[in-house]
């Protein structure tokens, strides 16, 4: 894959930050035992609210757990996936085809190649996929949610405040996964933390530090060139 800038360009400081903080973040699951101190959070908050949204709406709300309140959530989560189909407030994909397909299943596959499951290994594979509910085993988890009433469009600003929470995390060398499997769970997410019915649950991310040698952490997905995604019009 290219690299995303030119020399010349990497000569400027901002760029040069900016290309860091993209290349070194990554979906992280596994953590630390190490919660994360709650003037950093803030720090991490504040610079996401700088987000831009249609019209500065601004219609997320969200919801940071540390120590038994994570642990709450963690709890209740856990027991309402292992007895309950996924319930999102918004519908989840229909299918994915074609090249989306492709990547997702290379993630998928990178993924379980890195913790040692066999392909074909179903039990083992939803085993993996429960450790969602379990946050990882990080020590703090943000709940996204936003206005029902501003339908996709909240939906879409609440999602470019997550692409600024990554990077805002990453500049404080906290780690995070950005979790739409979160949503499967949106009910009793709704009920911890009382959330009324026109709030949506969109998404959570877990966050805290790394733990750089576990496997799971072992391996980065790629990224499209330019030329899959691009179409110049002149």
């Amino acid at each position: 894959m290219t690299t995303a800038c030119s020399e010349a360009q990497r000569q400027l400081p901002d760029v040069d930050v900016v290309q860091r903080l993209f290349d070194n973040r990554f979906s992280c699951r596994a953590f630390l035992d190490r919660p994360v101190d709650r003037s950093t959070i803030v720090g991490i908050l504040e610079l996401a609210q700088r987000s831009p949204s249609w019209c500065n709406t601004q219609p997320w709300q969200v919801f940071v757990t540390e120590g038994s309140g994570t642990e709450r959530l963690r709890a209740a989560i856990g027991r309402y996936a292992a007895d309950n189909p996924p319930q999102p407030d918004l519908p989840f994909p229909d299918r994915y085809e074609g090249v989306y397909d492709d990547r997702r299943r290379a993630c998928g596959w990178q993924l379980y190649d890195s913790v040692g499951i066999e392909r074909g290994d179903r039990r083992a594979s939803a085993a993996q996929a429960l450790k969602n509910f379990a946050l990882f085993d990080a020590p703090h988890v943000a709940v996204v949610t936003t206005e029902r009433d501003l339908g996709v469009y909240g939906a879409v600003d609440c999602g470019v405040y997550l692409a600024h929470f990554l990077i805002a995390a990453q500049s404080f060398g906290v780690a995070t996964v950005p979790q739409a499997a979160l949503a499967a769970v949106a009910p009793v997410i709704r009920e911890e933390l009382d959330l009324d019915d026109n709030r949506q649950v969109l998404f959570g991310v877990s966050f805290g530090y790394p733990q750089l040698d576990h496997p799971a952490n072992g391996f980065r997905t790629a990224r499209a060139d330019n030329e899959e995604v691009l179409t110049w019009v002149s």
